[in-house]
């Protein structure tokens, strides 16, 4: 009896993932790994040792290498310096310093740090922002876009999630497409916010008091420490770039060195590495492959098809990911528990399996582009990084606004680009 209704209750797990991720503050890897016990084992009657060979290993030591070392990084200050030094050089222009913090905040995510780029950046351009005449707005979503817009490098935290799990789905080669449409995706919405809320009248705005606020920057040349941590970064990239070295064990390896010779304290670094994350995507994946192998994700698929067409998988699957990612993550479940559904859900319509890339690139844009939601990390360290003089309470419910109305606009855009105009 409980074979014939083992789908179910996966099914049932699932959602009661999604319940708590959305309701309660708690870690739902943690959670996801006691559900695969109970569903598993105790209900399913799979051994806890063919439960854990789902725990990916390999994921996990890319995770914890790279933020191991790109913590080390930011403890030590030479990612805020690369920041400040940046600013320095807009020299009074405030127009294009949304601009600046999207690219900006672009090439920080995609060197490493991925989302974490947030937490370095908030701080100094909400900020900054206040003392410019900024909208809060126009600053954070240009920064946050930018972190999203990199976040899909192959060495940031989640470009390594994606390869992991695309290559779990059989596929090679699909990263930089997938990261080339979440950047234009995240650079079109940054376009529109500039629009919004008033980047292009700042062109018009010659206040010699916003110049000299910018001019006040004060950057301290980089320390002998920083220096080195500089030039590891470097050679880090370049290594990963055309040396083909690992991430995750070159991480350690470089981030090591930096604690052995004092560079960087380690300790500090360690207490600030995002081990909540790491514990909810890997724990999250367990389940849901968990949930594979015994059909639970084989109906959650079958369901979003009921209410899909060939033609319009890409705006229901965008916006369901979309709306989920407000609250349960898009790193930590969006991305574990969407990308692996969608060879499924193209069988399940009856659409071609050249439609996989287009369906893969909607459920990564819409999750991503409703993370400045203040419900979720990121959006939730720009709201707490908003000036003294900034209405909070009126900035919640533009950020709340705006992060939710991207779970339409974003699933309408991808499936107008992906699906109607058929572009890459």
């Amino acid at each position: 009896m409980f074979q014939m209704s083992l789908p179910v209750i996966a099914f049932l797990a699932l959602i009661l993932m999604i319940v708590f991720a959305m309701t309660m503050p708690i870690n739902i890897g943690a959670t996801s790994l006691g559900m695969a016990l109970v569903v598993g084992h105790y209900i399913g009657g799979q051994k806890v040792a063919d439960i854990l060979k789902s725990y990916p290993t390999s994921l996990f030591i890319a995770m914890v290498g790279i933020t191991y070392f790109f913590t080390m990084a930011q403890v030590n200050g030479t990612l805020d310096k690369i920041i400040k030094y940046t600013l320095k050089s807009v020299k009074g222009n405030t127009a294009i310093l949304p601009i600046i913090f999207f690219f900006v905040a672009f090439f920080l995510a995609a060197i490493g740090p991925g989302q974490n780029a947030s937490f370095v950046m908030a701080p100094i351009v909400m900020l900054l922002a206040e003392e410019a005449g900024i909208h809060p707005m126009l600053i954070a979503i240009a920064t946050s876009n930018g972190v999203q817009a990199g976040a899909l490098s192959p060495i940031a935290l989640a470009g390594i999630i994606v390869a992991g799990i695309t290559q779990k789905m059989g596929l090679t080669g699909v990263g930089g497409i997938l990261w080339l449409n979440q950047a234009v995706g995240h650079f079109l919405t940054a376009i529109l916010a500039y629009i919004i809320f008033g980047g292009l009248k700042l062109w018009k705005v010659k206040d010699a008091g916003q110049r000299q606020a910018l001019a006040n920057i004060q950057v301290e040349p980089f320390t002998r420490n920083q220096l080195i941590t500089l030039i590891a970064i470097i050679v880090f990239i370049i290594g990963v770039a055309f040396f083909k070295l690992d991430v995750g064990l070159g991480g350690f390896l470089f981030g090591t060195i930096l604690a052995m010779f004092r560079i960087a304290d380690e300790g500090k670094a360690l207490k600030q590495m995002p081990w909540g994350i790491i514990l909810f995507v890997t724990g999250v994946m367990v389940l849901v492959e968990l949930m594979s192998k015994i059909g639970g994700m084989e109906l959650f698929a079958s369901i979003i098809a009921r209410l899909s067409t060939p033609l319009t998988i890409t705006l229901v699957a965008g916006f369901i990911a979309g709306a989920i990612s407000a609250y349960a993550g898009t790193t930590g479940f969006v991305l574990p528990a969407f990308m692996p559904l969608a060879p499924v859900l193209l069988q399940k319509v009856g659409a071609p399996a050249t439609d996989l890339i287009p369906l893969l690139s909607t459920i990564v844009v819409c999750g991503f582009l409703v993370d400045f939601s203040p419900l979720s990390a990121t959006g939730a360290i720009f709201y707490a990084n908003a000036g003294e003089r900034t209405d909070k309470q009126k900035l919640f419910r533009q950020m709340i606004t705006w992060g939710l109305s991207m779970a339409v606009v974003g699933s309408i855009l991808c499936w107008l680009f992906f699906t109607v105009l058929r572009l890459p």
